[in-house]
């Protein structure tokens, strides 16, 4: 399939009496084999916010790259749609974040394998060193779905905990091999050279002899002691540690990519509110000044439809800036090459909590890896009690050998013989005395041993605290969405009649401003309490782990 590239432009839809849908509609063209040149060789520059004018929307709710292989087709709807009152006169603003049908949003279809432009690079050393090597090129729409699967591809801190993982396997491998004897093989080639004394008469010589020797040795610990089992269950525990980090690990990169993914959906619907209240304020202000021009509006008027212009785009700046920010924080987490961008789908209510306050508590005791984590660790420390004690008890081993010896040469013409012999035996050793020393370190195993109670103690605790913020969160802002809702209707309808009263001369542009500013407010409330119980949502489930999501997917506002 030809990857494609799209452009944005707002597009509407008619409805029917007197109303439209709007949106923005992406536009597909067909794009080169990969996702860093165009065709010409030039590089997809990011299409970034206008400070000065009116900003082009295209340039600040949607950037201009691109689902590489499969996702959007041209024409497709790529953000969520807006209803825009018909009639005369001003338009009504638009409600943020009206989802699109399941069939008709945008979708990333996920990814098996991860696109290339999406993997990091194989070589962790590599540091980039010319500027084009870290240019944005392009910008990669995600699910959020899509995003977990990323960053639990790409991440650093999760492959270091696997990493370390690992480790700790093959430390137990190394104490379990205590449990079978050990073999050596030693061996030796030794000349002597001693000088012969002659009786009377005779002369004396040197004599030169030259023998070999090889043993084989075995020695297998009884392991009455204790210590060998107390080391292979502390590699257990150890084992057992390192498993519970990288489920936790795992759990908290999940929670920080949606908090990051949530954010880049929060600052693009604040371009979008911005946005509008800006095209609003410029339509107050050219009204204004046509009213001046035909001697019906004042100088002051005027005045104050400019100063809330600029007031606009100073907050479409920050809010642009924002969304810069947010974006490279999401790639940061997700780990993808610096020359690729991210953003996100539409803003939707990701789903609800079926448990109750009390069935969420008891959950969270029985999930979380934070609290089994130490208990784990007790029993680590008790092992490491048991290491230290076994320093006093006897120990008992056996051992088999068996030698050889042959000399293999005389200078006297002696003749070589062959010795060999076998032996078996046992060995007992018992430190009876060591100032105290063992007794200490099994002490301070056990203070170890209570202060891990102690933190379990508080762990839970805390546990308790996290589900129970999280839970009176969500329902706090389930309740705000349903007030901002109404909110916002009312706020276009107030918007709506002051135009009306004001085009009728009987209103003040006063009346004009303060209801434009009140309906970017209850937008802008509106999408905080839908993305505050999202949230909400990610913090309870984290707060309760080892979950496949409880919540109903697809719930839109």
């Amino acid at each position: 399939m030809v990857p494609m590239l799209y452009s944005y432009r707002r597009c509407l839809v008619p409805l029917g009496l007197g109303m439209t849908l709007s949106g923005w509609c992406a536009v597909g063209l067909a794009a080169p084999e990969t996702p860093t040149e165009t065709e010409d060789g030039a590089a997809i520059a990011q299409v970034e916010a206008e400070t000065s004018g009116s900003p082009d929307p295209s340039s600040l709710d949607a950037p201009a790259v691109l689902p590489g292989g499969e996702g959007l087709e041209p024409g497709e709807e790529a953000v969520p749609l807006e209803v825009d009152g018909g009639g005369g006169g001003r338009p009504a603003a638009r409600r943020p974040g009206l989802p699109l049908p399941q069939s008709d949003r945008p979708t990333d279809q996920g990814f098996e394998t991860p696109p290339p432009y999406l993997t990091p690079a194989p070589n962790p050393l590599l540091v980039p060193t010319r500027p084009e090597e870290v240019e944005i090129l392009g910008t990669q729409p995600l699910s959020l779905e899509t995003a977990i699967e990323l960053a639990y591809r790409n991440s650093e801190q999760l492959r270091i905990a696997l990493l370390q993982l690992e480790r700790s396997q093959a430390g137990l491998r190394a104490e379990q091999a205590l449990l079978y004897p050990t073999v050596d093989l030693s061996g030796g080639l030794q000349t002597t050279n001693q000088s012969a004394g002659g009786g009377p008469g005779q002369t004396g010589g040197d004599v030169t002899t030259t023998t070999g020797s090889a043993s084989l040795r075995t020695d297998y610990d009884l392991g009455i002691s204790g210590e060998r089992s107390a080391r292979i269950a502390a590699a257990e525990r150890q084992v057992r540690l390192f498993e519970l980090q990288v489920e936790q690990t795992r759990e908290d990169l999940r929670l920080n990519t949606i908090n990051d993914y949530y954010a880049v959906q929060e600052a693009i619907e604040q371009i979008r509110i911005n946005q509008a209240f800006l095209v609003e304020a410029e339509r107050n202000l050219g009204d204004s000044q046509l009213r001046e021009e035909v001697g019906v509006g004042t100088r002051f008027d005027v005045l104050r439809a400019e100063v809330q212009v600029a007031n606009a785009r100073q907050t479409l700046t920050q809010a642009t800036s924002q969304r810069q920010i947010a974006q490279r924080q999401l790639a940061r987490r997700l780990n993808v090459p610096a020359s690729i961008d991210l953003t996100t789908l539409a803003v939707n209510i990701v789903g609800a909590w079926p448990l109750s306050l009390e069935e969420s508590i008891v959950l969270a005791f029985q999930n979380r890896a934070e609290l089994e984590q130490f208990l784990v660790e007790r029993e680590f420390n008790d092992a490491q009690r048991q290491i230290s004690l076994a320093a006093l008890r006897p120990r008992l081993g056996v051992f088999g050998q068996y030698g050889v010896q042959s000399v293999l040469g005389s200078s006297v013409g002696a003749a070589s013989g062959l010795n060999d012999g076998f032996s078996l035996g046992a060995q007992l050793s018992w430190r009876l005395f060591d100032g105290g020393g063992a007794r200490a370190r099994a002490a301070q195993n056990e203070l170890d041993i209570q202060v891990d109670e102690s933190e379990f103690e508080s762990a839970r605790n805390d546990i308790r605290v996290q589900v129970e913020e999280a839970y009176y969160t969500l329902v706090a802002n389930q309740a705000n969405i349903d007030t901002a809702t109404v909110a916002v209707a009312q706020a276009e309808e107030a918007l709506e009649l002051a135009n009306l009263r004001f085009n009728a001369g009987v209103g003040t542009q006063l009346d004009v401003l303060t209801a434009t500013r009140e309906l970017a407010e209850a937008e802008g409330n509106l999408v905080t309490a839908v993305l505050n119980y999202n949230r909400a949502l990610a913090r309870l489930e984290r707060a309760i782990s080892n979950l496949d999501s409880p919540a109903n997917p697809g719930v839109g506002f």
